[in-house]
């Protein structure tokens, strides 16, 4: 028979009708149980990951055609090199089955470039996702997720875990090896989260033998296997060293076997692409090589514009690309088959000729209306030192970058510092604008370094002091000496303005007061803060110096008139044209000083209000901290469910807005305390153990809220002298100005303290606490909390009765249920030694505080106090439990019937003016009591039960 030529391949990559995918059968399977899940409504993710070549695109395209068939909705994106700087581009410019854009991609555009929007944008991402699933089950493919934007990122970590009750699954290749720590941080949250990884290795033999089948068309000789294992299993290599052979005539078909000719070696995979490129007709080669230098994928009409050519003239060269295999044309955009492909060609330019097509790429793309982020990812790599056109276009989409992805902000600004010279006038601006990106990017460490080694002495000492503000607003939520430190360096700076001074000299204040110095230094501060604000009549530095001054008048057990100057503050603050839910932290003062009174109506009023105006504007960073503050507020008053849930809401915020001191003395405060009344043993460690941080911080505040949630988990577990220890250096403080436990002070920690302290035997730091508390009361007649606190202290030391159901009858008029609940219980113990009829009403009263409070484990040491005297209680709902719903709490269930209506999350929160993370936490713990997984099931169980209602 005469010897021919095998076929070429019958379709090019990407064409529907290829050849099966060989080799991963298993994965294949994985696939087709996850999407048998997905049909039932629940959701998930799958990473799938492996070397450059080994076939991650082209199992994404089989999972898509696989869903196809089952009628799925199916989104599909990807990222490439360039798209690094330009936010959600893997999202915004992937489409459906049907060709239409799954989001809203005008509005989604402005809120990635708005300041403040980085969380409504998250928001509005995930809106528009369930809205999706909720017409049928959503496939959201992604490849070459190593490439993505950080808040393409943040989308997918947060928003796989919110929507994971949703019937969505999420389908992402990544390529293995990558180093990046946002990529790495990603896949870590979503392997915890439960993503499956698929890792793709080298292919088998037999499937290396049915490829090749596939592409000579007949099977191969063993020659020819021989020859085609140098590729080692990877499928891209494998493809390319098969075409190459056949192009140069390697191998031909006869009897029906596919025949080794010769015995020159195949060329190397770089060397292959640049012979196929040398085979193509010189304008094709032009055209191959510019688009090389300039990213995965672009436009005809960009070409021509960079090659100063008429479209007309690109017609043959394109076709030529697309016809050998080199392009691949997606979307109306052309893209190489593969990146490897455009990393050999690149390889081929000289470096200078791909700088210089990266340049003129940049100034077209901008001549064509492209983002500032999008010419950036062109410049970043290709401008030389000193060029001043690229450094302003590097500050330029820095500051369009740096509300909602900051850390990519951060890179551009320190690209735009290495291309400015030493002595260039701007270099100290840059320096600054730098320092401040690093801050709010999370990297806190880096910002500190860069500015103490080219802040000081590297700008005029107005123009340093700016700066020292910025980054005392900026630091202060998040490490408060840090924001006392920079505020205090920028005050001491000389010929400042006396205005920015007073600004200045006021936040140094509050932030002494954030750590938790209330001594003759911060005093003097207020002093000449005050001053210093009236001098020059700035209202706004007056009305922060006069909080500042309600801290310390509060912490000086002067409550009367700290809410004097808290009420004051407010008024000038309003006067200057402050919003008052934005005004923070100052404003929060007067909330969290409302809870410590007892006031907690107030309380949730003030921060209720806070929330609803911070999210009618927009501001996701004061909206958090009012989160905060509800959150502290729930727990105090015996709400642990909702206070829980508001806790979880805040710190699920944390990857849009970061953690830090703030969060730490509120969320994990409130997380820990909630897991040990509730009886949550395993939360309580895994808190304990983020406590960590906690006492080796440098604010003394922020130490002693450490230690005292410490030794409330050692006391919880039966180990009261590690308790006591833990708080040595507290006790150090108690004669001091200031809290010496949790920040804000809660009046009711003191008998739980002269508690823990009897119990370690310590009588004498048990008299230390005792005294703080009369102490606080007689300064403050006006405050009933202090006054019952005190009692109940003294009612523990002293084990008098009398006392104790003194302190009893102060908790009555106070919204307190924890407390008040405390000191029934120990007066029932008390009563319960000599008069054990009279103990049981009083620990009945306490055992139905501490079951409205839903606090499980206190609930539990009463009831078996009851048994002991022969009068046992039965487990009983919280009182807010409706009957349809037994498991759940009443907010549980004013979410669950929302959800079970077809709302979306942030309907939800609208509707009942909460947060769409707070929704989602109440969802989370009502899918868990009720053993759901997904939406589907939750319709279906509502409508049984509240039919049956």
């Amino acid at each position: 028979m005469k010897p021919t030529q095998p076929p070429p391949p019958s379709f090019p990559a990407g064409d529907a009708r290829r050849p099966p995918v060989r080799g991963r059968l298993a994965e294949g399977a994985v696939l087709d149980a996850r999407f048998d899940a997905l049909a039932q409504g629940r959701g998930g993710v799958v990473c799938v990951q492996g070397p450059p070549g080994s076939g991650k695109t082209r199992l994404l395209s089989e999972a898509c055609a696989m869903a196809g068939h089952r009628a799925f909705t199916v989104f599909r994106g990807g990222a490439d090199p360039d798209s690094q700087f330009v936010p959600l581009t893997p999202l915004l410019e992937g489409t459906q089955t049907d060709g239409k854009p799954l989001f809203d991609t005008v509005r989604l555009r402005a809120l990635a470039t708005a300041p403040e929007q980085r969380f409504w944008l998250l928001q509005e991402l995930q809106d528009q996702l369930e809205r999706a699933a909720f017409d049928g089950p959503l496939v959201v493919v992604l490849d070459d997720v190593q490439w993505c934007d950080d808040l393409t990122l943040l989308a997918l970590r947060t928003l796989s875990s919110r929507l994971s009750a949703h019937a969505i699954l999420w389908l992402l290749a990544i390529r293995g090896g990558s180093s990046a720590p946002e990529v790495l941080t990603t896949l870590d949250r979503m392997e915890r989260d439960g993503a499956l990884r698929l890792c793709l290795g080298p292919l088998s033999d037999a499937a290396v033998s049915e490829i090749a089948q596939d592409v000579l068309g007949a099977p191969p000789d063993t020659a020819t296997l021989d020859v085609v294992r140098r590729a080692e299993g990877v499928p891209l290599l494998l493809v390319e060293l098969l075409h190459g052979m056949t192009a140069e005539g390697r191998v031909v078909v006869t009897d029906g076997v596919a025949r080794l000719v010769g015995h020159r070696l195949p060329a190397r995979f770089q060397t292959s692409i640049r012979q196929r490129l040398y085979s193509l007709s010189e304008p094709t080669r032009e055209v191959v090589r510019a688009a090389s230098a300039i990213g995965h994928t672009l436009t005809v009409e960009l070409l021509a514009e960079l090659l100063d050519r008429p479209v007309g003239a690109l017609v043959a060269p394109v076709q030529e690309a697309l016809d050998s295999d080199l392009f691949v044309e997606r979307e109306g955009r052309l893209a190489f088959r593969h990146d490897l492909i455009r990393e050999a060609v690149a390889d081929s330019l000289p470096e200078s000729v791909r700088k210089a097509l990266r340049r003129h790429a940049a100034e077209v793309v901008l001549a064509r209306g492209a983002s500032l982020s999008e010419a950036a990812s062109l410049v970043m790599d290709s401008a030389e030192p000193g060029d001043q056109a690229a450094v302003r276009l590097l500050r330029a989409a820095a500051a369009e970058l740096s509300e909602t992805a900051p850390s990519a902000a951060g890179e551009l600004s320190r690209q735009a510092l290495n291309l400015t010279a030493a002595q260039a006038p701007e270099r100290s601006t840059i320096i600054a604008e730098t320092v401040v990106l690093l801050w709010r990017a999370g990297r806190a460490t880096q910002a500190r370094a860069l500015g103490a080694t080219a802040l000081p002495g590297s700008l005029p000492c107005e123009a340093e002091a700016r700066v020292r503000l910025s980054l005392a607003r900026v630091s202060s939520q998040y490490d408060f000496t840090e924001g006392a430190r920079q505020s205090g360096i920028g005050a001491a700076l000389p010929g400042i303005p006396e205005c920015l001074r007073a600004h200045l000299l006021a936040l140094y204040c509050l932030d002494l007061g954030l750590v938790g110095d209330y001594g003759a230094t911060a005093r003097a501060a207020v002093d000449e803060a005050l001053r210093s604000a009236r001098q020059v009549g700035d209202r706004a530095a007056l009305a922060t110096a006069m909080t500042a001054h309600s801290v310390l008048l509060y912490y000086d057990c002067d409550w009367d008139r700290a809410f004097r100057r808290a009420d004051e503050a407010e008024d000038i603050a309003s006067e200057a044209g402050f919003s008052r839910s934005l005004w923070v932290p100052e404003a929060l003062w007067k909330a969290f000083m409302l809870n410590a009174a007892g006031r907690t109506a107030e309380a949730l009023a003030e921060s209720e209000n806070g929330i609803r105006d911070t999210q009618r504007q927009g501001q996701a960073a004061a909206m958090r901290l009012w989160l905060m503050n509800r959150s502290r507020v729930l727990l105090d008053a015996g709400r642990l469910s909702d206070a829980r849930a508001e806790a979880e809401a805040g710190t699920a915020m944390a990857d849009e807005l970061g953690m830090g001191n703030f969060a730490d003395a509120t969320l994990l405060y409130t997380l820990l305390r909630v897991a040990l009344h509730t009886g949550d043993r395993d939360a309580a460690r895994a808190y304990a153990a983020e406590v960590g941080r906690m006492v080796g911080d440098p604010a003394i505040l922020v130490r002693n809220a450490g230690s005292w949630l410490l030794a409330l988990m050692a006391d919880a577990e039966g180990r009261p002298d590690r308790a006591m220890a833990l708080l040595d250096e507290s006790f150090t403080t108690f004669e001091q100005v200031g809290p010496s436990l949790a920040s804000p002070d809660d009046p009711a920690d003191l008998p739980v303290l002269v508690r823990m302290a009897l119990r370690a035997g310590d009588h004498d730091r048990a008299a230390v606490a005792v005294a703080q508390a009369e102490h606080r009361a007689v300064r403050n007649p006006g405050f009933t909390i202090l006054a019952a606190a005190a009692a109940h202290a003294r009612g523990l030391l002293d084990n008098d009765t009398a006392h104790l159901l003194h302190a009893v009858e102060l908790y009555d008029g106070i919204e307190r249920l924890l407390p008040h609940a405390s000191a029934l219980e120990d007066a029932g113990r008390k009563l319960a030694v000599a008069h054990p009829a009279d103990a049981v009403p009083v620990l009945g009263a306490a055992l139905d505080r501490y079951s409205e409070a839903d606090a499980g484990c206190d609930a539990a040491r009463v009831r078996r106090r009851l048994r002991v005297l022969g009068a046992p209680r039965r487990r009983t709902a919280p009182t807010e439990t409706v009957t349809a719903w037994p498991e759940l709490t009443a907010s549980e269930v004013a979410v669950v019937r929302l959800v079970a209506q077809g709302m979306t999350n942030r309907q939800v929160a609208e509707h009942l003016v909460n947060s769409p993370h707070t929704v989602s936490s109440h969802l989370r713990h009502a899918f868990l009591k009720l053993g759901l997984t997904s939406r589907t099931e939750l319709a279906r169980l509502a409508r049984e039960r509240e039919h049956t209602e």
